[in-house]
């Protein structure tokens, strides 16, 4: 029977598909894709024996392994939704989740099964099952008493495929209900955008319970029917160890800055990649530089979220701009609106960011008014970021609608001051917020990252007064290590914001 996202696997199967490698693990296992159709089809039927339905969710906290990808593509297979839950995860808010999904099977490591078990039971769980890094556990165990071959589940187009809450950094996370063709539709527009075929090789160091490592990488992968190359983390050593075997790599900022801080990074080690891209997190146009002069390679960013997967993408063939994400990607529209009166906003002008495609998401689960507030009466999804598009049809990212700082009756972009600041010499990287401020509402901050030679504070100061209006310009300028980062390599703005709430006080007479 008919199931459409994994229809796009069966579409994409070698001739012989014990003969293709699907993946290839780190310590050398090899996973062919005739091992990946008896392996889902496994974790399909022992899901199915413990009792979940079509349209019930399966909730996974677990190491990334070939297992975990099996029973990603199980739980489809199924007609369940797969809900992959980011492993740094506390179990106080692991119990939001198992209580706000209701899953009917909880998989989680069997490391934590202890500590897990009274929050699952607390929920209603009716089955908890564990898997580790290494493909073992209770669910592994039942998949591998499944010996008869599985008949998928019948899914359309519109039902439930996966359900991924948002990182929550501010307020309760919202679940954002992807459908298969959400999944399927992307999948084929990326693999057509960035040119993957069947003799594709990707080094995937990503972690899979986003939608970068789990979508777009591995997603884009199986609609060429192409091969991976799966470390369990990111490691430099063990990519640079392994790049002269792949042709492609996904990665976040994080992955290029560390690997250009090794010696071992040569054009000849990157000789047969023919694509490097960058996404989850903006890319500094410095690193996209010294990528370049170091390798001989323009990395492609894009710009997707957990909501709608891929938006835009830098062109394959053609010019890849760093700073910009590139152009809407074919059956994706993109336009700039007023954030107040929703009007359409002229080239360069800068404004909220809305989308609209085969991409986005059904909307929030059991959040009905959620969803109508960020959907537009045409379909167009507000995504909360602000942005700009240039007269070539780039995308510019210039923050998070909440990083809109409003100074003096003035809106600032903290995009426009980072730019500045980073192309200072001796500045490694900054980030500016708004903190509360009596006079101006909010007071223009940079927190700034630097080397040994970085400028002193009035220095920068002095300097951004030549570039920007005044209003622009911060008021005070604070040094630090390092900016705090989630998972995927963002700047965590929110904690910035109350780690320095009290700097400008209204005691203090000088500000």
């Amino acid at each position: 029977m008919s199931n459409h996202l994994f229809d796009l696997v069966r579409a994409s199967l070698p001739a012989d598909p014990a003969a293709k490698v699907f993946l290839e693990t780190g310590e050398g296992a090899r996973y062919s894709y005739a091992d990946l159709i008896v392996r889902s089809g496994a974790y399909a039927a022992c899901l199915t024996a413990a009792g979940v339905k079509p349209g019930d969710r399966v909730a996974v906290q677990a190491e990334k392994s070939p297992e975990f990808l099996f029973l990603y593509l199980g739980s489809v297979r199924a007609g369940a939704v797969f809900l992959p839950l980011n492993t740094a995860y506390t179990p106080t808010e692991i119990a939001y989740f198992l209580g706000d999904a209701e899953p009917a099977v909880f998989v989680c490591d069997p490391a934590r099964r202890e500590a897990l078990a009274p929050v699952a039971r607390d929920a209603g769980m009716p089955v908890l099952h564990t898997l580790d890094a290494k493909g073992h556990g209770t669910l592994a165990e039942a998949a591998d008493a499944e010996t008869e071959a599985f008949s998928d589940v019948a899914r359309g187009p519109d039902d439930l495929a996966a359900i991924l809450y948002t990182s929550g950094t501010t307020g309760r996370s919202k679940g954002a209900m992807l459908s298969h063709e959400n999944l399927a539709s992307n999948a084929r527009t990326l693999a057509e955008a960035w040119r993957f075929t069947a003799e594709d090789v990707l080094l995937h160091a990503l972690p899979v319970f986003h939608t970068h490592g789990l979508f777009v990488a591995t997603n884009t992968v199986l609609a060429a029917g192409a091969s991976m190359l799966f470390l369990g983390r990111f490691d430099p050593t063990g990519v640079l160890a392994l790049l002269p075997r792949a042709t492609a790599m996904m990665g976040v900022p994080t992955f290029y800055t560390r690997l250009l801080k090794e010696a071992g990074l040569t054009p000849e080690v990157t000789a047969g990649i023919r694509l490097f891209v960058s996404g989850s997190a903006p890319l500094l146009a410095e690193t996209h530089r010294d990528w370049e002069a170091r390798t001989g390679h323009a990395i492609l960013e894009r710009y997707g979220m957990t909501e709608t997967n891929m938006n835009t993408s830098n062109p394959y063939a053609g010019a890849r701009v760093a700073g910009t994400v590139g152009p809407a990607l074919p059956g994706v529209a993109v336009r700039v609106v007023d954030p107040e009166t929703g009007a359409a906003l002229p080239t360069d002008a800068v404004g909220m960011i809305e989308v609209k495609g085969p991409n986005v998401f059904q909307g929030y689960w059991r959040m009905p008014e959620k969803t109508a507030a960020e959907f537009k009466a045409d379909g167009f999804f507000v995504t909360g970021d602000l942005g700009k598009i240039d007269p070539d049809g780039y995308v510019h990212i210039v923050g998070r609608g909440k990083d809109l700082i409003i100074t003096g009756g003035y809106n600032v972009y903290p995009k426009e001051i980072e730019n500045e600041i980073d192309a200072l010499p001796g500045v490694v990287e900054s980030a500016v917020i708004g903190l509360p401020h009596a006079d101006f509402g909010e007071g223009v901050t940079a927190v700034v990252v630097g080397r040994a030679d970085v400028p002193d504070e009035a220095t920068i100061l002095r300097t951004l007064e030549g570039r920007l209006a005044r209003y622009k310009c911060p008021k005070r300028v604070l040094f630090v290590d390092e900016l705090p980062r989630n998972t995927m390599g963002k700047v965590q703005k929110n904690l910035l914001r109350e780690s320095h709430a009290g700097l400008y006080r209204p005691a203090d007479p000088a500000r």
